[in-house]
């Protein structure tokens, strides 16, 4: 469970079709590899900003074994006090995709004009 995972699953089902053997590369790598399958859910867009969205994951995956307290804080201004939620003492691998969506509401407000201006696009 990482940033790839959680980006994929916000806008696909994933279905794991089979296990592919080392033998099948050259060199034979050292992990097991698989085939999934990415099917488009019905949704339509998230229930939050989506460039938001994107930043809290990669900022929170990037630092796996800090709580969200910690390492969501570059994605804030300076003078900006961290919200006082439970979620934010859990890692980020406890956080389901809806979870992920309620923390980047939670932080939105408090992201600053600009964190919202750079990211337009």
């Amino acid at each position: 469970y990482g940033i790839l995972s959680v980006l994929l699953q916000a806008w696909y089902d994933i279905e794991y079709l089979f296990t592919v053997s080392e033998q099948a590369f050259i060199p034979p790598p050292k992990v097991k590899s698989a085939v999934v399958r990415l099917t488009r859910n019905k949704r339509k867009q998230l229930n939050c900003n989506e460039k938001l969205f994107k930043s809290v994951v990669k900022t929170s995956f990037n630092q796996r074994r800090k709580m969200l307290r910690n390492s969501i804080r570059s994605l804030l201004p300076e003078e900006s006090p961290l919200p006082d939620d439970p979620m934010l003492t859990k890692r980020p691998e406890q956080l389901s995709i809806e979870q992920f969506e309620q923390l980047t509401n939670l932080l939105e407000p408090l992201a600053g004009k600009n964190f919202l201006e750079e990211n337009k696009n």
